[in-house]
C-alpha cells in the first residue's frame, strides 16, 4: 500500500500525517528513512514479502524525492510499493505534476496540501487620472504612491492620464482646467517619459515631478 502526503502547506500536511499514523495498528512496526539512511536492499526487503518478526509494517520516507538518486529508485518501484502488504508512506514537499501523475498511476492514496496562492492586487489607473481631472492633489499623491507600491509601470499611468485629459478636451470639459492648460498637459505627457529616458533620468521621478508641479 502506498500513501503520499505532499505540498507546501507544512502545518496541515503534518497534521494529516500524524492523524494517519496515530490510526495505524498498535502492533505495527514503523521504520523511518531519510536521505542519509536510505538503503535500497533494506527497502526492497519490505516490499518483497511479509516480515519475519512483525505482521504489519509502515515504512515512512521523509523528503527523499528531493534527491535524484533516491527519487529515481522510488519512482521505479512505485508499482511494487503499491502492491506490497507493507504500507509505504511518503512525507514530501511540493511536487511537480510528472511525479504526482506517477503516484496517481500507481494507485497511491494521495493527500496534497497546497498553500493558497497570494492574490495579486491590481491598481485601478483611472483613480489617479480621475483625481488629476478634479484637481484633487491629496488623493492624486496617494494614488500615485499606491500605484508605485504595486509595481505599476509609468507608461500605464501616463497613458491613462493622457487619454483622460484628451477626452476632457474633446468634450470641452473646462470646469477644472482651461483649454490651454489641457493642451499643455497633453503635450507634456506625450514626451515626458521618452525625454526623461533620453536624458538618463528615472521615469518614476519624472512623472512624480510632473504631478507635483501640475497644480
Amino acid at each position: 500500500m502506498l500513501y503520499l502526503f505532499s505540498g507546501d502547506d507544512a502545518k496541515n500536511k503534518l497534521s494529516a500525517y500524524e492523524k494517519f499514523m496515530a490510526a495505524s495498528p498498535k502492533d505495527a512496526e514503523i521504520f523511518k528513512f531519510g536521505r542519509n539512511d536510505f538503503n535500497e536492499d533494506q527497502i526492497e526487503s519490505f516490499y518483497s514479502g511479509p516480515g519475519l518478526f512483525f505482521k504489519k509494517s509502515f515504512v515512512v520516507f521523509s523528503n527523499i524525492l528531493e534527491y535524484e538518486e533516491t527519487r529515481d529508485f522510488i519512482l521505479e518501484k512505485l508499482p511494487r510499493l503499491a502492491e506490497s502488504e507493507s504500507s509505504f508512506v511518503l512525507l514530501e514537499g511540493k511536487l511537480g505534476k510528472p511525479i504526482l501523475d506517477a503516484f496517481k498511476e500507481a494507485g497511491a492514496d494521495m493527500k496534497i496540501f497546497e498553500l493558497p496562492k497570494a492574490k495579486t492586487e491590481k491598481f485601478d489607473n483611472f483613480l489617479l487620472a480621475n483625481a488629476f481631472a478634479v484637481r484633487d492633489k491629496l488623493n492624486l499623491w496617494i494614488y500615485f504612491r499606491q500605484a508605485v507600491d504595486l509595481g505599476v509601470v509609468m507608461e500605464e499611468l501616463t497613458g491613462v492620464l493622457f487619454w483622460k485629459l484628451k477626452d476632457m478636451l474633446l468634450k470641452k470639459n473646462f470646469s477644472k482646467f482651461s483649454e490651454t492648460e489641457l493642451k499643455n498637459y497633453i503635450k507634456r505627457l506625450s514626451y515626458l517619459l521618452p525625454e526623461a529616458r533620453t536624458k538618463g533620468q528615472d521615469a518614476e521621478a519624472a512623472f512624480e515631478r510632473f504631478l507635483l508641479e501640475a497644480f
